[in-house]
């Protein structure tokens, strides 16, 4: 049976609210004319069919706010502030939010310009779906620590991203959630996090492409992608995509698969830009896929390297269990984390949903993180002098490092978190109340906000880690030192939720320690091989090549930018980070 289409579905789903009005209006209308003497000309039927509508939502709209002042009273709370479009429904706001995604703006830009003239968290009611939109730091807490029990995802987000993640572990909640962290969770210990062979082997291929350009442009954000995706691919699936290895050599796809590694590259970033449209449109994104579904295409893409893969291992443990039948033992040690997933489960689709899900975790955050923190060392040679100078000190010129020598190079990694303040990977985030619940008020003495059950209430990490009032009056400018010095102790230390790029609570990213080891560890082969990068300005394409009206914006951040940050579902650099590297010259 052919499933209906995301259009379909959603059309058939709002039919009742479609047909119910005029269904009404035509009813009242016939029993005016049937039992009174009111006489009802012909023309009065499909006024009435209009007018029904608004009379509809009007009498909906009014019980729907008697029943949240009940809630308000009740709950000592008082509303969000508003933000009030021009047309009905807010629908020019929606427009506008469609419209900025492709535009010249800068990344957040439409939620730092709200806070500004609404405060750190406002609603914004779009054709009937409120969103509450916050960066307070205290929210956040109580989102993701204090009141966890009372957030999720939410019906809405899950509908959106379900075609993607499925049931995966960042689309699910309650048991569904907590069963598939706790197949994830054994497997990132710190055993399997700290072993930097396949780090090590893909660094190698970075830097042997890089020497190859002899000092020629290179869009580096293309090429740490490409080394994310074969590490994700080797580290989560013991199956490597081999997207470096097309550079090196023309190689090939994966032997025994068909899947083109720039093919799957290509699929693997079209999802992800789907569900973001799918976000910036809703709560009317299937009209957009009326006769398709827009993930589809791409997602079969993707399950055709992921699950062949997944039937080996499937394989390779009913094996194992029929051969140790009656032995009373099992493996303890397994390869990768698929092998760690078909142990605990044999339904293949919950296995590629949770794949799918770690992977685009485990590729996309630390490719944006690495182009990013490499993009500021270009802009601040002195930061780079000092961030070498130290790896010498520990890792010295050649020597590999290991996860010991992490521990002692602070720099390193202020450097990466100061990158991750400015340019978290996953920029924003979404949760919905399953009850009628209030966050903290921003005012001692205040009273609490009122969020209704059911409302979305995206944050943006982004926008809190850039302001003034929690980091600084130089928030907006790159300096690891504030990880360090006094600042630390002044902003951080006494209000941990003002940086969350890993989320926070009962969901805070597991990959969190892998992928500071992954960073790290590139980091430091890297700048043992080059001593010197530039931002190739001269082969920027014109998409990747800030617009001039950025220069005189009153945002410092913006005015000096040399690349244009943009998000989809997570952050990257429009055009690609196009970057020259000079090699350490061996001493005569």
């Amino acid at each position: 049976m052919t499933a209906l289409t995301p259009g379909l579905a959603f059309l058939l789903r709002i039919s009742p609210y479609i047909l119910l009005p005029p269904a009404i209006a035509h009813g009242v209308l016939l029993a005016l004319a049937r039992f009174t003497a009111i006489l009802v000309p012909d023309w009065l039927h499909p006024l009435g069919y209009v007018l029904a509508y608004p009379i509809f939502l009007s009498f909906s709209s009014f019980f729907d706010r008697l029943h949240e002042e009940y809630e308000i009273r009740s709950l000592g709370a008082t509303r969000v502030p508003e933000v009030k479009g021009k047309l009905p429904g807010n629908l020019d706001l929606l427009v506008a939010r469609y419209r900025q995604s492709g535009s010249d703006s800068y990344a957040m830009a439409g939620i730092e310009d709200l806070t500004k003239q609404y405060g750190n968290i406002f609603s914004i009611t779009l054709l009937g779906e409120q969103r509450i939109i916050t960066v307070e730091p205290n929210h956040i807490k109580a989102i993701l620590a204090t009141d966890f029990p009372k957030w999720e995802k939410g019906p809405k987000f899950r509908g959106r991203v379900a075609s993607v993640l499925g049931s995966g572990v960042f689309a699910s909640d309650g048991d569904m959630w907590k069963f598939h962290r706790s197949m994830s969770r054994p497997f990132f210990n710190r055993d399997r996090i700290s072993d930097f062979e396949t780090f090590g082997r893909h660094t190698d291929e970075v830097i042997s492409i890089i020497r190859a350009q002899r000092g020629a442009a290179i869009d580096f954000q293309d090429l740490i992608g490409r080394f994310t995706l074969d590490s994700a691919t080797e580290f989560l699936l013991g199956t490597c995509v081999h997207a470096l290895r097309k550079l090196i050599d023309g190689g090939a796809t994966y032997q025994g698969s068909d899947v083109d590694p720039d093919a799957f590259t290509r699929a693997l970033l079209a999802v992800q830009s789907r569900m973001a449209i799918r976000g910036r449109l809703a709560p009317v994104w299937p009209l957009s896929e009326l006769f398709e579904d827009k993930t589809s295409a791409n997602i079969k893409i993707l399950h055709r390297f992921i699950n062949p893969i997944i039937q080996k291992a499937l394989e390779r443990q009913r094996n194992l269990k029929a051969a140790e039948e009656g032995k009373g033992s099992e493996a303890s040690e397994r390869a990768s984390l698929l092998d760690e997933l078909v142990h605990l489960t044999d339904d293949p689709k919950m296995i590629a949903d949770e794949t799918v899900n770690i992977l685009i975790a485990g590729r996309d955050t630390t490719a944006a993180t690495l182009s990013f923190l490499v993009y500021l060392l270009s802009q601040h040679p002195d930061v780079l002098q000092r961030l070498r100078a130290e790896i010498l000190q520990y890792v010295g010129p050649t020597r590999t490092p290991e996860f010991s020598d992490f521990r002692e190079m602070k720099f390193l990694r202020a450097c990466i978190n100061e990158t991750l303040r400015l340019f978290p990977p996953v920029p924003g985030n979404v949760r919905a109340p399953n009850q009628a619940t209030t966050l903290p008020p921003i005012e001692p003495g205040g009273k609490p906000f009122y969020i209704p059950a059911g409302a979305t209430v995206p944050y943006s990490d982004m926008v809190m880690h850039r302001r003034k009032d929690l980091w600084g009056p130089d928030a907006d400018q790159f300096d690891p030192d504030r990880f360090l010095d006094e600042r630390l102790q002044k902003y951080l230390t006494p209000n941990p939720f003002i940086f969350v790029p890993f989320n926070a609570g009962p969901r805070i990213c597991l990959g969190q320690q892998f992928a500071y080891n992954e960073m790290s560890f590139f980091m430091v082969k890297l700048l043992q091989a080059f001593d010197h990068v530039e931002l190739a300005v001269d082969t920027q394409p014109p998409e990747a090549r800030p617009p001039a009206s950025w220069a005189a914006t009153s945002s410092s951040r913006v005015a000096i930018e040399k690349i244009r940050p943009k998000s989809e579902f997570t952050m990257y650099i429009q055009g690609g980070l196009h970057m020259r590297f000079h090699e350490v010259q061996a001493e005569a």
